[in-house]
């Protein structure tokens, strides 16, 4: 996190106030869809559709799957395509770029929005500049993209004052991606037609069939078409902006002390300088580190050089060689009724911290392999059991055999808080026959 709010909140709250703008789009992979749901139901954002990615297959793919989907909603509207992981300051001067490339899209161009540089960064690509457009929108032809370069190109580039930074944000008529698209990439473009017609509508959910989308190239926009279109075109603005794709670029962006430290959560420091020190939920104690990013979450902890920052992946190689749970689940998950979060886990028992919104329920279920105790520790909970139904309030619990058909309701108006404590032979979440689910699951 950047500020109070979740990346994914900032980039939808930026745009708020701004004339025209629809409900948004959203496209994330299948596992991180109640979490997006959820935060958007935080900041009272209704959105046109959440469109769940069974694997990741890059931007190319993830674009021409919205165009498909807002063309089913308006005859051909105008994309802005945000990645959710960037800071942009001064929000005036984005709208102003926004309205500069509207009056460009509106005939038919595609454009991306190019950050003025003010250092040779080598975190980023690089797009030259062309030709300037006679429309007074500041607009240029794309000469040509640059990968990120290392420092001495990156000094050139910069000195030469014909570059942007690449944002990776962009901006065209859906009807004119789709065209470009099939010129550039239709095995792209035509299974990501095919996937959106026959969709499932799960919730809040659009769910694609994962055999059909496993077989869809992996490509970026840029590579699929922005390099290749005679169409492109670059609008340079500059408002504050940052890609928050490193903990480096965090401490960058962040409010830092009299040492240059950017500091979030409990955490001590005695002579540290330079650094990014994040605590999510226990105390981080640090003394006589230099530029070091330390991270703790519930589920790990981080710790290394900030300019090392960028090999945390060999660590999640790592994770995925030794079949490790951290990569595929976290402590806490969400789900449609509320989330829980794992507490303590051993061989034979787990306890669980239960929250279930105002008004939510769980399936009707049952488990072979473990019982349940619960006991309310913030509101009040409805309980099915048997044919039992019974209330339970604060500091009252129940048992639930194993094998027994139950079900936990929030009949409040307040969050309903429980402990879960777990015991039996097997205790994985694929232990559950749901009988009756008001969210249409059968399994997650």
């Amino acid at each position: 996190m950047y500020n109070e709010k979740t990346m994914l909140q900032n980039t939808v709250l930026r745009i708020e106030g701004f004339e025209m703008i629809a409900p948004p789009i959203i496209v994330c992979n299948e596992n991180h869809r109640f979490m997006a749901a959820e935060q958007l139901r935080e900041i009272n954002i209704d959105p046109l559709a959440i469109i769940l990615e069974p694997i990741g297959r890059n931007t190319a793919p993830a674009i021409a799957l919205a165009a498909f989907k807002a063309m089913k909603h308006e005859k051909d509207p105008i994309l802005l395509v945000l990645p959710a992981d960037h800071v942009i300051e001064k929000v005036m001067d984005f709208h102003a770029a926004i309205r500069a490339g509207i009056k460009e899209a509106e005939k038919g161009n595609l454009i991306t929005f190019g950050i003025i540089p003010d250092s040779p960064e080598t975190g980023y690509g690089y797009i030259k500049k062309g030709d300037l457009l006679e429309s007074g929108t500041g607009a240029s032809k794309i000469e040509k993209f640059v990968e990120k370069p290392d420092l001495a190109t990156a000094k050139k580039l910069f000195d030469s004052g014909s570059y942007c930074w690449n944002s990776g944000m962009f901006m065209f008529k859906a009807s004119e991606i789709i065209k470009e698209l099939e010129t550039h990439a239709p095995d792209i473009m035509m299974p990501c037609k095919g996937l959106i017609e026959a969709g499932v509508q799960d919730l809040d959910f659009l769910r694609l069939s994962r055999e059909g989308f496993q077989d869809i190239p992996s490509d970026s926009i840029d590579y699929a078409v922005m390099e290749k279109t005679s169409k492109g075109i670059v609008i340079p603005f500059k408002a504050g902006w940052n890609d928050l794709g490193s903990f480096d670029a965090l401490w960058q962006a962040g409010k830092k002390d009299e040492s240059m430290n950017v500091i979030k959560g409990d955490v001590l420091t005695h002579d540290v300088k330079g650094s990014y020190i994040n605590s999510e939920s226990s105390l981080i104690a640090a003394v006589g580190i230099e530029k070091f990013v330390i991270v703790e979450t519930k589920d790990a902890i981080l710790v290394s050089p900030r300019d090392r920052v960028q090999d945390v992946k060999k660590i999640v190689k790592q994770l995925k060689d030794h079949n490790r749970n951290e990569i595929v689940s976290h402590r806490k998950v969400y789900r449609p009724w509320g989330s829980y979060e794992t507490i303590d886990a051993e061989h034979r028992f787990q306890v669980k911290r239960i929250t279930v919104k105002p008004g939510a329920k769980l399936s009707l279920q049952k488990h072979f392999h473990r019982a349940e105790h619960w006991t309310v520790v913030s509101g009040a909970a409805t309980i099915t059991r048997g044919d039992e139904e019974m209330l339970l309030k604060e500091d009252e619990s129940t048992y639930i055999p194993l094998g027994t058909l139950h079900r936990l309701e929030n009949p409040g108006k307040i969050p309903l808080e429980l402990i879960e404590v777990q015991s039996g032979s097997y205790l994985g979440e694929d232990d559950i026959v749901r009988f009756d689910d008001v969210y249409g699951r059968k399994k997650d």
